[in-house]
């Protein structure tokens, strides 16, 4: 009985069935979604490697207080 399921599964897995090669407009589509995917995963690892790498490159050097008028303040207070 095993030796007949065994046998009906191989002859059924080797050339039996016709595989085709050919892929639907759906499958295309999600396969070129799933590449976009992990192409713009391994864009955001790449970053934040380098981020942790060097963090104060990504910094600016200024701030917005930098702008601020320094006697801002001190005529409100008066």
């Amino acid at each position: 009985m095993a030796d007949d399921v065994l046998s009906s599964t191989v002859s059924a897995s080797g050339s039996a069935l016709p595989v085709t090669s050919s892929m639907t407009l759906e499958q295309k589509a999600a396969f070129v979604f799933v590449l976009f995917l992990f192409f713009f995963l391994g864009l955001l690892i790449v970053r934040c490697f380098r981020i942790l790498l060097d963090p104060y490159r990504s910094m600016p050097s200024t701030t917005w207080t930098d702008y601020m008028d320094k006697d801002t303040f001190d005529y409100r207070i008066a």
